[in-house]
Order: structure tokens, then C-alpha cells, then sequence
């Protein structure tokens, strides 16, 4: 379904005054300020075809004639619009990474993902992905921390077919890559927990039934990344999303949500701002759609790497962005509200926990989100003989199963073990995520889920006598692009080649230090330090975290939470 977006000119609040744009001395590639001529080849292609339109070709022309008849632009542009990125080809080293063009470091095969908005699954679907990923990955799968499952090995020949499998339950991988909304983040236990202040699944739906694969859309300066949670724990990563939602009681107004805007990592990490506004239930989909106007029309097109919202917030900021919002988009002004409070529980649901129904949810996390075609399919079937077809993926790689009678938890987390998806972990396993690393993704310097799986195993026994009051979060990253969200994280590991002490560069890690973001655990959401020098191997994570987590039980004050003491402790014990 699509929307019209066809404004001329700026709609006015009663009273506004609206300021006129200007414009810039440089051009920024600011649609509505200086025209929509593009400045780059990123934005030539994008004018020249809609992302949109590859699909066709993909059914019609390159599915038929193989991978060598695909044309380079659809190849490493369009393609994305429908979830496809070419693979890293298999023995290509760290080093070459920055050296390499694409077609030198790609694989004629391809990484799929599917868009799971909200983590809402059923076991139907859950199997249908199972059966694709048995039929046509090899038999991989990927839980993603934006709750979305990655598939690699895929030929072009299969995507038709994966398609109608995926559309026949539901689901789609329409817009989740490229330059335009990804995924929406939602709360996985909306609609079920009993402290949830509002279900946002109806805000979730209207949002992408309304606006995903809207042609007026589909050319956006940078990828577009937002989530909305009705539940207390805030558990859907808001800082770093270009726009979230998140659940809050008004005084007056009842409950509706508290707005963020212009959040990101990547090289260059910014945490969003609240705009101070209240927003109804039924004014979410509305507000989404102009903040999603405000980056087409005004976000910074002529340098990909200045492209994103959070830049464009940076230099505006919040009481700019939000009369923008509300005079030239919204066509009224908002009503002010409070934040919402700091969170009292944590906000990835592993354990086991009542719903306001009584029955339970169980959430289970397997090791830094690798899982694999059988193991889903045997997910699938585990689910449903304790009586439930409904799952959720989380924000941060787990599974959360729902509707689980009382006298079946336990045989139900028993089945969960077996097939490496643990309801009681470790606090270092609960605490690890990785991001796909060197095996499959091109950008990557270094190996993760192998290295991360490795140290999570060592560490159980190394720090089984350690006391730890909650999960220490460990993020392993590839490349300086933090998809696993690296300066957020207690310990985050930036993969980057590294000196030994016999001067040749290996492959390792920079190390980032005391990192969170809203959590029961902590006062203020914040980007976590570096050391000077601080680098670790890759084949040396587990050594590192056991010594600094030993360090941090030694030193710490009395409720002091890892990040509070990694920012005031001194780099010595820090190393």
C-alpha cells in the first residue's frame, strides 16, 4: 500500500511563523533547499531507477540468466531495496578489505534478509523461513539485533521462489536494506506483558502498511531506522534509532509516547534527543510520516558518509527539528510531555515471565545470534507441542516465546537447551552479541561470531566464580561500522587489523569501555571510553574480558555498575 506525498508547500500552524529556507553557500544536497539534482553516483542511480523497480528485473531477466547478467548498478545499488547484499567471497583477508573494489571482494552469492517489523513471528512462518534456509542458505540463519533473520548463500535463481514462499505467510524483505525505512523496532513482548503501558503493534502495522514500499519513500538520503515500544523497559535500543517512540503516562493526556530523533552509531556515534513532545496513539503513523518528510527533503545528500538524520539534528537541533515538524509537515503543534522514566527491569526478556493473561513468555538467547535452518525448524515444532504458535525476536539477538501455559515452562525451556537457546544463561552469554564479521560481509576486517562464540564458552568457566550483578555486555564488531552497536556496550570490540609484539598486523580489536543506554542499571544513556593503545587479538577477547571483569569485582563500590566503574576507573586497571 502507498500514500500520496504531494505537499507543495509548507502547511501552517495558527500563529507560526514560517521561516522561508535559505539557500546554503555549499551545497549539502538539501532537496528542498537546493534542488534535487544529484551531487553524487549514489544519488544518480537512485534518480535514474527507483529501487523499487529492480524487483522485476530480478524475476524476470536474472533469475532466468544468472548472476553474470546482472547489471553493476542494480548489483551494488537496487538490489538492497529488496534485502539482497552481495557476500564476502570466502579467503579474502582482513587486509584487503579498504584495497579490494567490490566486485573483487564479492561472491557470486548473496546475503538475504528478511524484515520481521515488531519481531512478530508465528510458527508457521518461523518454519517457512527454516525451510528456506535448509533449501537455498545452505542452512544458515542469523538473529539480528533489529530483529530481522539473515540468510546467506542465496543465488539469484532462488530469490523468486523465496519470495512466494515468504508472501505466501506474511512476510517480505521489501526495503530492508538500502536507502529508505528499514525495519521497525517493537517491543517483543507487546500485547502480552502484563506491565506494558500501551500495545504499540496497531502504531507498528498502520506504520508500515501505510509507508513501506511507498515509491515516495524509497529515496532517502541514508537508511532510516525506527522502533516503538509501549513497554517500561524501553527495550527497543531508542537512543540510536533516527526515530522512536517510547511509552509514557502524561498527566493529563493519558498514555501516548515520548518522541526521539536523529540517533546512530557507526564511525561516528550520536545518541537521539527527545523533542519534548507527547504523541497520541492515533498521531504515531502521522509524526513517523513527517519525520521520514524531514530527512527526504532536508537530509544531506551530497557526502554519504553526513548523510544520515543524525547529522542534519546535530545542526539544527531538537527545538529546530520539532517546529519544522510540527509547522511545515504536521500542520499542528504537539502537545509537551514528560520522559519517561528510568527503566526497572531489563529490556531483552530472557528468563521466564508471566503475561497478563497468565500464561508465560520465555526468553532464550542462543550464542551471539547464530542459529541455523534445523535448529528453527526444530523451534518451530518445539513451540508448538507446549501449546503456542507466537515468538518474538528481539533488539538484542534472543527469542522470546510466547503463550506458554504454566505446567510446561519447564519442559519447554529443557527443549530450548537442547537446541542451544538457553532461558538461563550464563551472564556473559545473555550479555554477547557479534555482527556478521569477515565470513560473509564485505566492510569487515575481522572474524566475529566464531571468535565471540569461542570466548563466550571459555568465559562460563573462567568467571563462573566471579560476582556479577547483571549481564556484562559484550559486543563484537567487524569493521567501525558498529551494526553490534560497539560504543553502547560495556566491553565493545571494534575489529581492526593490529600490532603484535613481534611487529606483524593481525587481526584484533580496539576496545571501547563502559558504554549503555537506557537500563535499569544505569542513570544516563552514554558512548562508552577508549584507552589509549587499548587493542586486543581476536583470538584473545576471553583473556581480556576475564581480566578487566575480575578487575571491576575487585574494585567496585557498592552497587556500582560496570560502565560506572569503567568511566571513573584509571586506564592501568582498565588494561
Amino acid at each position: 500500500m502507498t500514500s500520496s506525498d504531494t505537499e507543495a508547500s509548507p502547511v501552517p500552524v495558527r500563529g507560526a511563523r514560517i521561516r522561508a529556507p535559505r539557500p546554503s553557500s555549499k551545497p549539502n544536497g538539501q532537496w528542498r533547499i537546493d534542488g534535487t539534482a544529484p551531487l553524487n553516483a549514489n544519488e544518480e542511480f537512485k534518480q535514474a531507477d527507483g529501487g523499487l523497480n529492480v524487483r522485476e528485473r530480478i524475476e524476470r531477466v536474472y533469475a532466468r540468466d544468472g548472476f553474470a547478467s546482472i547489471d553493476p548498478t542494480d548489483l551494488h545499488g537496487r538490489f538492497r531495496w529488496w534485502g539482497l547484499y552481495t557476500q564476502r567471497k570466502p579467503g579474502i583477508d582482513g587486509g584487503r578489505t579498504a584495497t579490494l573494489e567490490p566486485h573483487e571482494l564479492e561472491d557470486e552469492y548473496f546475503m538475504l534478509r528478511v524484515r520481521i517489523d515488531g519481531g512478530q513471528l508465528t510458527t508457521e512462518q518461523l518454519r517457512v523461513i527454516a525451510g528456506i534456509s535448509n533449501d537455498f542458505a545452505r542452512g544458515t540463519a542469523d538473529l539480528t539485533d533489529r530483529q530481522n533473520v539473515q540468510l546467506h548463500w542465496v543465488r539469484v535463481e532462488d530469490v523468486p521462489e523465496i519470495w512466494r514462499r515468504l508472501e505466501a505467510v506474511g512476510l517480505h524483505t521489501t526495503e530492508a536494506c538500502g536507502d529508505v525505512p528499514r525495519v521497525v523496532l517493537g517491543s517483543p513482548v507487546a500485547g502480552i506483558a502484563a506491565d506494558e503501558l500501551i500495545d504499540p503493534t496497531p502504531q507498528i502495522d498502520e506504520i508500515t502498511s501505510r509507508y513501506i514500499g511507498d515509491p515516495e519513500l524509497a529515496n532517502l538520503p541514508r537508511k532510516f531506522k525506527s522502533a516503538v515500544t509501549g513497554h517500561p523497559s524501553q527495550d527497543i535500543v531508542h537512543e540510536i534509532n533516527d526515530v522512536a517512540f517510547v511509552a509514557v503516562r502524561h498527566p493529563e493526556l493519558g498514555v501516548g509516547y515520548d518522541v526521539w530523533v536523529g540517533g546512530g552509531l557507526s564511525a561516528v556515534p550520536r545518541l537521539a534527543e527527545r523533542l519534548g513532545a507527547w504523541v497520541a496513539p492515533e498521531q504515531v503513523a502521522d509524526v513517523w510520516h513527517g519525520v521520514a518528510r524531514i530527512f527526504r527533503d532536508y537530509g544531506y545528500r551530497r557526502l554519504r558518509n553526513k548523510a544520515r538524520l543524525k547529522f542534519l539534528l546535530a545542526d539544527w537541533g531538537a527545538a529546530r527539528f520539532r517546529e519544522v515538524l510540527e509547522t511545515e509537515y504536521l500542520g499542528y503543534a504537539l502537545a509537551d510531555g514528560p520522559a519517561a522514566p528510568r527503566p526497572t527491569a531489563p529490556g531483552d526478556h530472557v528468563g521466564i515471565h508471566r503475561q497478563k493473561d497468565g500464561l508465560f513468555y520465555v526468553g532464550a538467547t542462543p550464542i551471539v545470534g547464530r542459529v541455523s535452518g534445523p535448529e528453527l525448524a526444530r523451534l518451530a515444532d518445539l513451540i508448538e507441542e507446549h501449546g503456542s504458535t507466537r515468538l518474538r525476536t528481539t533488539p538484542h539477538q534472543k527469542i522470546v516465546v510466547l503463550d506458554v501455559p504454566e505446567d510446561r515452562v519447564e519442559s519447554l525451556v529443557r527443549g530450548l537447551d537442547a537446541i542451544g537457546l538457553s532461558a538461563r544463561p550464563s551472564l556473559i552469554r545473555r550479555g554477547t552479541i557479534a555482527c556478521t564479521g569477515i565470513e560473509f560481509c564485505k566492510l569487515a576486517i575481522v572474524e566475529t561470531k566464531a571468535n565471540a562464540r569461542r570466548a563466550v564458552l571459555d568465559l562460563e568457566e573462567r568467571l563462573a566464580g566471579v560476582e556479577l550483578d547483571a549481564p556484562l555486555s559484550v559486543h563484537v564488531n567487524g569493521c567501525p561500522n558498529s551494526c553490534a552497536r560497539i560504543q553502547t556496550a560495556d566491553i565493545g570490540l571494534k575489529g581492526q587489523l593490529i600490532t603484535d609484539d613481534e611487529g606483524k598486523q593481525v587481526p584484533g580489536y580496539q576496545v571501547h569501555l563502559g558504554g549503555g543506554l537506557a537500563s535499569y542499571d544505569r542513570e544516563e544513556p552514554g558512548l562508552g571510553r577508549t584507552v589509549r593503545g587499548l587493542k586486543v587479538a581476536a583470538d584473545g577477547i576471553a583473556d581480556y574480558v576475564e581480566r578487566v571483569a575480575k578487575r571491576y569485582a575487585q574494585d567496585r563500590e557498592v552497587g556500582e555498575s560496570f560502565a560506572q566503574w569503567a568511566h571513573r576507573a584509571d586506564e592501568e586497571a582498565l588494561r
